[in-house]
């Protein structure tokens, strides 16, 4: 058993060794750097997961904001808060950007609001051996933590100098407050001035490999309005009264379901009121209706969601959606309208090339390769934000398991893994 254990080590040493071999000699200082912080950078995580900032617990949100703020500006950068207005009922966001002419010009993004509001009952700070449960930790603290301390390691180092680098930490990712092109507005103009965006959200799982995002799908919705003749139901599928709202809305709902069916677009009626009289409240996602059994219903409503994952695919869907609906049932009228919340990120050559060397940069540090996770699995995220405008890779934060639910966990050592993994990426695309 010795000898076993004595050969596993002697292979390790080797492993590491021809790792170590494919850094250069400032990307292995820029390693020890990272190494030597990772008690501290667990540290900092600890300090920013006790204080609960809940999308609406917005003095919550900007402590966790000043207490970022500072490490930001120990690094030279220049920080601001970005306000909203205050009918969002938002805290904002951190802005911090520092000045440079070399390389890639990057834009680095997180956020500082969790899912947990003042009153949840989960623990925020839940020691649990290798790993820790706690309000956000990998939602996405961790990753805020991992961006921060990837700089770092690169100031220590010396090599942060002449990198145009900005970086947004939002204050409401996890409910965007509206209107979202407001919420949005400092992003988007980040994105326009610079060339590559890099989103620490938590790095996924795919196939038993670590794997980042290069494609997300949108995030909007569906309006469907019928209208329809009343009358006595004994009189329903005459020529004279037709079909009634709720059959019509039926002969839709089922052509999309057979017809608007592809790889990575979905759609899902979440709402349905139809009758005699029907009323819809969006503020409180609920509504009434009113028939009765022997009228023909004349009107129906149904919200719904729909998801894809370019804007070609999108229009697309929506153009045979329309034609579907245009094809009424005798007595009925319909309309749909969409909108679009959160805007595609596409699976574009460019995202896949940050992916090769977010990659590269892992296996060369002995980390193993990155994948492209299945962009089906994850819901959306501030980077589609950005990615009408620039490239971008998501999923450079830490790895945990079970985000918004009580359980939300994080494996500690992915924080000095995803730092390693960042710096030595920034530092590449940062050189001239």
């Amino acid at each position: 058993m010795r000898l076993l254990v004595r050969l596993a080590a002697v292979a390790f040493a080797l492993t590491a060794g021809a790792a170590a071999a494919q850094l250069s000699e400032t990307e292995q200082r820029i390693v020890a750097a990272v190494k030597e912080r990772s008690p501290a950078a667990l540290e900092l995580l600890e300090k920013s997961v006790r204080i609960n900032s809940g999308t609406l617990n917005v003095e919550g949100v900007r402590e966790v904001g000043r207490l970022f703020r500072a490490e930001f500006e120990a690094l030279g950068f220049t920080t601001r808060w970005a306000e909203m207005p205050p009918e969002m009922k938002r805290a904002g966001h951190l802005v911090a950007t520092r000045a440079g002419k070399q390389g890639k010009r990057l834009l680095l993004l997180g956020h500082i609001d969790t899912v947990f509001e003042k009153n949840s009952p989960v623990a925020a700070w839940d020691p649990r051996g290798a790993r820790v449960r706690g309000q956000g930790v990998v939602d996405m603290k961790g990753g805020d933590v991992i961006m921060v301390e990837a700089l770092r390691a690169l100031h220590k180092v010396g090599v942060l100098d002449g990198a145009a680098i900005s970086a947004i930490l939002t204050g409401d990712e996890e409910a965007a407050g509206r209107p979202i092109e407001r919420s949005r507005a400092d992003m988007v103009d980040l994105a326009r001035a610079s060339d590559v965006a890099l989103s620490f959200e938590g790095i996924a799982r795919h196939q038993g490999k670590e794997a980042a995002v290069i494609a997300r799908r949108s995030s909007g919705g569906f309006i469907l309005d019928v209208k329809a003749k009343a009358g006595h139901s004994s009189r329903i599928f005459t020529d004279e009264l037709g079909y009634g709202a709720i059959f019509e809305a039926a002969r839709i709902l089922d052509a999309f379901r057979q017809q608007v069916i592809e790889p990575d677009l979905t759609f899902s009626a979440g709402v349905v009121l139809g009758g005699s009289e029907v009323k819809y409240d969006a503020s409180s996602a609920g509504g009434t209706a009113f028939g009765k059994t022997n009228v023909i219903p004349r009107e129906l409503t149904v919200r719904g969601n729909i998801r894809y994952l370019t804007p070609e695919q999108g229009a697309s869907a929506r153009k045979l959606m329309q034609e579907i609906v245009a094809t009424s049932l005798p007595g009925t009228t319909a309309r749909i309208t969409f909108n679009e919340t959160y805007p595609p990120m596409a699976p574009t050559e460019a995202n896949r090339g940050l992916l090769e060397a977010y990659s590269r940069a892992s296996m060369d540090a002995g980390l193993g390769p990155i994948v492209a996770v299945d962009p089906g699995s994850r819901g959306a995220g501030d980077v589609q934000f950005t990615a009408p405008y620039v490239p971008g890779l998501d999923g450079l934060g830490a790895n945990g398991n079970h985000a918004h639910s009580d359980d939300e966990d994080l494996e500690i050592a992915s924080i000095e893994r995803g730092t390693i993994r960042a710096a030595i990426l920034i530092y590449r695309m940062t050189r001239p």
